[in-house]
């Protein structure tokens, strides 16, 4: 038998089953555990309870089975940190499809995996087996709950917030909050022992400090000439013109041009840290002592790589002697140890001290004083 529904004349309510049933009241829709006195059809498809619902026992194995998931998790994180000090980096293993690769790799990356999967999975089979299902319907009501609403959601959070069964069952809570904890000693392994030194120390050791060195030692350093780059030959300070500019290397650092022999082991670190650019003023236009100091008759050397994020810096403007990183325009000024006079960068670009031997090549007089390249590590700057 229909009734009149006394919040909106002319409509009427029709009694709905049991499971998925929804109460009107003050005009909108809002779930109900029970029969309600008045309610209308949302459309929504009846509860089928499922075997955890109606059995205890099947409960129980659900549990034990989410809480199976949760435990492959914990023994996969274990794992990781116990490959992370076993493995060795240069240990390869042989891989189908991939071919010889790092065994530290394969090693942290399979069980990095499984202690991701056993969470997953574990949440998945929990939210499927163990927690509420049933689906309700809740139309759009102003922005303000009424007062009885307002009730009904704190009494939810205070009553209805053991639903997701983790009270009842404190081995999934237990194996949960190992398997969450456990999974974070990952992540602060790699970054903790993983990351490397600071590069400010990587970056004030470079080819111009004397050449190659053996493990664990600095290398003493020697005057090394100054070698064009691609062309790998000796630059005489007769060759360096009023406004031309090289592009420099440090005499060993690159292959032989001819046999294709020698040269850093690891070129492109080396070659990114050592590049240099060499170019001639006016040296009545230079205004700082110390670039007078430190060069040869006008001929400076500066770093070639921006204090800012470690771009090339490679455009020199003859006629303002200002020198232009193309990344972020970073400008510094020739005649004043390259100072920076626009940009985001912070500091100037390291001065390479230079002389001439009894041939009249270019050499290094001194590696330079501090760190090549971006410097925001050290002063706070980006």
């Amino acid at each position: 038998m229909n009734e009149q529904d006394p919040h909106t004349p002319g409509t009427e309510v029709t009694p709905a089953p049991e499971h998925g049933a929804v109460r009107l009241e003050e005009g909108h829709v809002v779930g109900t555990g029970g029969l309600p006195e008045r309610f209308t059809n949302p459309g929504l498809p009846h509860h089928v309870p499922r075997m955890a619902d109606l059995d205890e026992a099947a409960a129980r194995r659900a549990e034990k089975q989410v809480a199976t998931l949760f435990g492959i998790s914990i023994l996969g994180t274990v794992l990781f940190i116990v490959l992370y000090f076993v493995l060795d980096v240069d240990q390869t293993v042989f891989v189908p499809g991939i071919g010889r690769t790092s065994a530290s790799n394969v090693g942290l990356g399979v069980t990095l995996a499984l202690s991701l999967l056993g969470i997953g999975l574990g949440a998945v089979h929990w939210a499927k087996t163990l927690m509420p299902d049933a689906e309700v319907v809740e139309e759009r009501h102003p922005m303000r709950a009424s007062d009885a609403d307002r009730a009904e959601a704190v009494r939810v959070i205070t009553e209805e917030g053991g639903r997701s069964q983790i009270s009842r069952r404190p081995l999934v809570k237990y194996t949960l909050g190992g398997a969450l904890g456990l999974f974070a000693l990952p992540l602060a392994l790699q970054v903790g022992g993983s990351l490397g030194e600071l590069p400010r120390k990587s970056l004030s050791l470079t080819w111009w400090n004397g050449g190659p060195s053996g493990p664990g030692e600095e290398p003493t350093f020697r005057p090394l000439r100054l070698m064009k780059d691609p062309e790998n030959q000796p630059i005489k300070a007769s060759d360096v013109t009023i406004g031309s500019v090289f592009h420099v290397m440090p005499e060993g650092l690159l292959p032989d041009p001819e046999t294709h022999e020698g040269g850093a082991e690891d070129l492109l670190e080396e070659k990114a840290k050592a590049a240099v650019l060499l170019m001639r003023l006016d040296p009545a236009q230079i205004r700082s002592q110390k670039e007078l100091d430190w060069g040869h008759d006008g001929i400076v050397a500066y770093s070639k790589i921006c204090t800012h994020v470690g771009c090339p810096v490679g455009l020199y403007e003859q006629q303002t002697h200002h020198l232009l990183c193309p990344c972020h325009q970073s400008t510094f000024d020739v005649t004043q140890d390259c100072k920076v006079i626009f940009g985001p960068a912070k500091r100037p670009l390291p001065q390479l001290k230079i002389t001439v031997d009894d041939e009249g090549y270019l050499v290094s007089a001194q590696p330079f004083e501090e760190a090549v390249g971006p410097s925001f590590w050290e002063r706070n700057s980006s």
